[in-house]
């Protein structure tokens, strides 16, 4: 699911297009292994029983439903949510957008952004990711987590906010 090409100005350019940093991604994934796994033993126990055919037929059933609910709900939702949030920097300003039934997002000025800060623990920076903090004229900071190779970006919308600010005083 991308973002919308029609939110952006004809002669608009997008530099930057990122996701949330895939470590959000590692829960999901282990609850997918975890609950196929005891759903498969669940089943198989169920199967290797003395009881009736139909009796196991019900009880596969109902374990195969619970596993289709604990994915779908832990493991499906998550991975949408992600696919469906965007960081886009573009020549003139910066936009986040997120939800998957119901979207919001904001969008950033360039010329109106005064710092950009990033910051990460240790284990951020094992993985290259972390907080960007954006402090735009108008509003409280806003902080966007999970960016990946957060200090590229950093530098990057500290580049593109100069270029503005310079393209501006000509």
């Amino acid at each position: 699911m991308g973002y919308p090409d029609s939110v952006l100005a004809d002669d608009e350019v997008v530099v930057l297009h990122r996701h949330p940093h895939w470590k959000r991604l590692v829960g999901p994934v282990l609850i997918l292994l975890i609950a196929t796994f005891l759903a498969a033993a669940a089943a198989a126990w169920v199967d290797s029983l003395s009881w009736a055919p139909n009796a196991k037929a019900v009880v596969s059933a109902v374990i195969g439903a619970i596993w289709l609910l604990l994915v779908c709900w832990l493991t499906l939702w998550p991975f949408l949510t992600w696919l469906s949030t965007h960081f886009v920097v573009t020549d003139r300003r910066v936009m986040f957008r997120h939800g998957l039934l119901t979207r919001s997002g904001i969008d950033i000025p360039l010329a109106r952004i005064n710092s950009v800060e990033f910051t990460h623990g240790l284990f951020d920076r094992l993985l290259r990711t972390g907080t960007l903090i954006i402090e735009s004229a108008s509003q409280d900071p806003l902080e966007f987590y999970d960016v990946p190779r957060v200090e590229r970006v950093h530098s990057l919308l500290y580049h593109e906010v100069f270029d503005t600010l310079d393209a501006d005083e000509r």
